[in-house]
């Protein structure tokens, strides 16, 4: 009796069991336990126990478990659940998949930022990514202290100071240009070019934007959906507007809110290596 037993004990369980057991697994382990054997492969393959796991994950692909399909690549069989279930899971992890890092660094990169007024520079600003004042949360968005980075005009005998824009009256004169370079003048993105686009607060500020492109080379008919966007914090002094500090940043239109640093180098990248 002890041999009998011990030969029944060394026999696979049967099928039926296994159907029973695999009810109570979760997809991962249906799927380890699949590789056992082929007769296992087989019993945990039943549409029975993976239909609640695919209606229960991905509801939408379980509708086309009934679909036929029109060019007879199944022979017109239904898709299987436990197929629907794999299609749904790859789908998934490449969706949350996480991006990859930016190639380049706030480092490589130069900032120029002029303000122009009837063909006159009344504000230049040139500084590399690291040397800027970005947002402590992380945020594609930096602050500019005109009176700090005050330069001199090539030609001119006066320092650059506040930016005298001139009279409310004229301020659609105004042209914004903001480039990015990339170190060792390997690449220049045009970030913004508005001429008289701007919306201006009377004492207050102006504000301009400018749609960016889609990265890709076959992107004429698609949208970014990202801005650039600029700040100008105003002052008044004898009647005149003055320029008195700058805020840029790449705004995504889509959720209303500033791109991350490393989001915004992984657009930019697209045009400064190309």
């Amino acid at each position: 009796m002890s041999i009998v037993s011990l030969s029944s004990q060394k026999q696979p369980p049967p099928w039926q069991v296994v159907v029973l057991v695999a009810n109570h697994l979760d997809p991962k382990t249906l799927a380890i336990s699949s590789c056992v054997c082929k007769s296992w492969l087989i019993s945990m393959s039943l549409d029975q126990i993976w239909q609640p796991l695919c209606c229960s994950y991905y509801p939408s692909l379980s509708t086309l478990h009934n679909f036929n399909n029109n060019n007879n690549d199944n022979n017109g069989s239904n898709v299987s659940y436990r197929r629907l279930f794999a299609l749904g899971q790859r789908a998934s992890n490449r969706r949350w998949k996480p991006p990859s890092k930016p190639c380049i660094l706030l480092k490589n990169i130069i900032f120029a930022l002029n303000i122009y007024k009837n063909s006159t520079c009344v504000v230049s600003f040139v500084k590399h990514g690291d040397q800027l004042n970005f947002d402590k949360k992380g945020i594609f968005r930096f602050d500019i202290d005109v009176e700090q980075y005050r330069r001199r005009i090539p030609g001119s005998a006066t320092d650059i100071k506040n930016g005298d824009l001139g009279s409310f009256d004229t301020l659609g004169d105004v042209i914004i240009m903001w480039d990015v370079i990339l170190e060792g003048y390997r690449g220049v993105f045009n970030v913004m070019n508005c001429k008289g686009k701007g919306r201006f607060v009377l004492g207050l500020e102006g504000w301009f934007s400018e749609e960016l492109p889609p990265p890709g080379c076959c992107s004429i008919e698609t949208v970014s959906g990202l801005v650039a966007d600029l700040r100008l914090g105003l002052k008044l002094e004898d009647g005149k507007a003055m320029v008195e500090n700058i805020s840029a940043g790449i705004l995504s239109i889509i959720s209303w809110r500033y791109l991350f640093v490393e989001d915004a180098l992984r657009y930019l990248q697209h045009f400064l290596s190309s």
